[in-house]
């Protein structure tokens, strides 16, 4: 890690006003607690409000802020990859924010970073998403922030198509499948449908709340019960 990257690194790392201690900070960025006292010297010296000392700990007051566009190398990629993924295979709400947030982020990157992006040559192509598909994503994700009960027109595997309501709680993506988790009121219990096979989707314009045994904490609970959680 760059030296620059470092003292980034701990100020973050001391932001919320809580008391940290050099061991720790060595601890996480993998250098020696003599690195972390004299890197602290430094960043008190060019005016970086840290309070504390040696053996004690340390806390930056309150106020002080970086610019956001202090993003290391590897953050530089991991935001570049993460908004090309999205763009590809998110909805399509997703991936116009995406393609937005990849320009935020060149755009607030100093002079001489401007170059990053383009040359993180990590590429995603969703070939197999249909405007569809991008749509019900969209729709999910809404219904599952505002709790709004949805009525699904499903087809198995076999092509059997089955009528559900249910209580969307989340998305998740497997690669090139993006599964609904709900709870589905026919059954009784948890279901994980694949949004590429939902023939119509509706909303219903019922709220639900949330219900013990019923939310996606108890999903994730019965998941590790089974021994089934990715």
């Amino acid at each position: 890690m760059r030296r620059a990257d470092r003292l980034f690194q701990i100020v973050q790392h001391l932001r919320g006003g809580r008391l940290v201690t050099a061991a720790k900070l060595a601890d996480w960025l993998e250098v020696s607690e003599r690195t972390i006292y004299r890197d602290i010297a430094d960043l008190q010296s060019t005016g970086v409000p840290i309070d504390g000392e040696a053996g004690v700990g340390y806390v930056m007051r309150a106020g002080f802020d970086l610019p956001p566009l202090m993003f290391t190398r590897d953050e530089i990629v991991a935001l570049v990859a993460g908004a090309r993924l999205v763009r590809a295979w998110g909805g399509a709400t997703m991936a116009r924010a995406a393609e937005e947030a990849l320009i935020k982020i060149e755009a607030v990157l100093p002079e001489g970073e401007r170059d990053r992006p383009g040359q993180v040559e990590i590429h995603a192509f969703g070939l197999e998403m249909t405007p569809e598909v991008r749509a019900r994503i969209d729709d999910i994700e809404e219904a599952v922030v505002d709790r709004r009960r949805l009525v699904l027109s499903y087809a198995d595997a076999e092509g059997q198509e089955t009528e559900r309501t249910v209580r969307p709680l989340g998305l998740w993506f497997w690669g090139k499948v993006w599964t609904h988790v709900a709870w589905c009121e026919l059954r009784n219990d948890f279901r994980m449908f694949r949004v590429d096979r939902i023939r119509e989707m509706s909303d219903t314009g019922e709220r639900f709340r949330p219900e013990s045994g019923k939310t996606l904490t108890d999903f994730y609970r019965q998941m590790e019960e089974h021994g089934d959680r990715p």
